[in-house]
């Protein structure tokens, strides 16, 4: 068994790995690379292998570093399965849409910008056609529930606790020689303890571990107070009559947010001021979220036994329409504006950080990862000016970042993640993590497990499994 790292390596987007066993090809993921512009456009447009010799396709989780580049896949002749969970295909269904419309849009947007420089136009990646015929492609599968998806391979998914859906990738490899290999692909581990979703399930008899590591460097900081100081931010921003700007990914990210609102808000610590969701996606996300409780822990049952919708409250507000997002750019008084995308790549918050950016008044506030590059990275590091829609803006509103919604697990959870699965691991691949990131959390589980070899794959790069 071989293995091609194609993307997330010594970075946190872009996921797509491929396997070569028993003479088929086999693409673990195939998301999106998010960083520096020029490089995104090429890195996301070619592929370092033929679509067409692609046997099939498994996917984590629906997150749009790890499946969004399906439809682009599927342009170039990619006509396999892609297995996943019922949650993932019900989310990537939205999402894909949603991210040709986006780069529709985006290229609509900066063509007539480069048009008036004499500039010529730009072209979206794909298309919502491109997008609905990947998703035609998915073929969805439960939990725990073995699956033959090739010769000498059978597939099954375990709970990975990240988001709706979300998955560890447990492939059970008959060689045609008759060795055997259990290799454990985790995609993004959640940290346990989750507010809506149950905890990441262990697996047992891993030969080969195949691991993120995006805080694989650095621990969390304590989730209770993190809210608490969330919640301050919040009554002091309102109370000088300034906004909240809220990037966040629409699947998972901005329903936890909305949860732990409601929550502050029916506890007297959240003022009663207008939120407003302002992102199709997430909308439909959040109605996806309901169609799903097989992911949902024991905690979330009572809540919706006791509330009719827990995302949901009086002065919570969700935005579809165009028309109702731009009137925000005139709304008076503060507010709180949840937005997508989470790294400010994409999407309607671009527009909100433009309109809102300048003013001193104004809250940015940050709960989730960002990659290096991206405009959220480049706006937490502190920079100003930022461009935006290829345009210069100051930053002066004031900029707070909280990991309490992070959906990752930190350097101590996964290590507890590692040690909770069995298995020999004699080969371990850090993937999914900043340089800096992957290379420590290679040196944590190398301590861990010193028999095995552990790799820190660079581009591109191919290795020969070990078992």
């Amino acid at each position: 068994m071989r293995v091609q790292f194609c993307g997330a390596t010594r970075t946190t987007t872009g996921s797509m790995f491929l396997l070569e066993v028993n003479g088929q090809r086999i693409l673990l993921e195939c998301g999106l690379y998010q960083g520096k512009r020029s490089e995104s456009i090429d890195r996301n447009k070619n592929f370092p292998f033929d679509p067409k010799k692609i046997d099939l396709a498994i996917l984590s989780h629906s997150h749009i570093d790890h499946c969004g580049n399906f439809p682009n896949l599927v342009k170039q002749g990619f006509n396999g399965n892609i297995f996943c969970t019922h949650a993932t295909r019900d989310l990537a269904g939205i999402m894909l849409e949603d991210s040709a419309r986006i780069q529709q849009h985006d290229a609509e947007y900066v063509s007539k910008k480069r048009a008036k420089k004499g500039h010529p136009p730009v072209e979206p990646l794909y298309s919502v056609e491109d997008a609905a015929k990947a998703i035609r492609q998915f073929v969805s599968l439960n939990y725990d529930r073995p699956m033959q998806i090739a010769n000498g391979v059978s597939l099954t998914f375990h709970d990975a606790g990240h988001i709706l859906g979300s998955a560890q990738v447990l492939l059970d490899i008959k060689e045609e020689d008759g060795r055997e290999v259990r290799y454990l692909f985790t995609g993004d581990i959640g940290r346990g303890g989750h507010a809506i979703l149950r905890d990441p399930q262990p697996a047992q008899d891993v030969d080969v571990l195949h691991i993120e590591s995006t805080y694989g460097n650095r621990l969390h900081g304590d989730r209770d107070m993190s809210i608490v100081e969330i919640a301050k931010s919040i009554m002091e921003t309102a109370h000088r009559g300034g906004k909240i700007i809220i990037p966040a990914f629409s699947v998972g990210r901005t329903q936890l947010v909305v949860y732990s609102l409601h929550q502050l808000h029916e506890s007297g610590d959240l003022p009663d001021i207008p939120i407003f969701v302002d992102s199709p996606l997430s909308v439909n996300a959040t109605e996806v979220f309901r169609l799903h409780p097989e992911c949902f822990n024991e905690s979330i049952y009572t809540f919706l036994r006791e509330k009719e919708n827990p995302f949901g409250m009086e002065n919570l507000q969700y935005i579809r329409q165009v028309s109702r997002s731009i009137q925000l750019n005139q709304l008076k008084g503060p507010a709180i504006i949840i937005s997508s995308s989470g790294m400010c790549e994409g999407g309607r918050i671009r527009h909100h950080l433009k309109n809102n950016i300048e003013n001193a008044n104004n809250l940015i506030l940050f709960v989730g990862y960002c990659a290096q590059h991206t405009l959220g990275s480049r706006i937490m590091n502190g920079d100003s000016p930022v461009n935006i829609f290829g345009e210069p803006y100051d930053v002066k509103a004031q900029v707070a970042r909280h990991d309490a919604f992070s959906g990752h697990a930190d350097r101590d959870e996964l290590v507890s993640h590692v040690e909770a699965c069995s298995g020999k691991m004699k080969d371990i691949y850090i993937v999914h993590g900043e340089e800096e990131s992957a290379l420590s959390f290679g040196q944590t589980l190398q301590s861990l497990k010193p028999d095995a070899r552990v790799t820190v794959p660079i581009l591109n790069q191919k290795l020969d499994a070990l078992y």
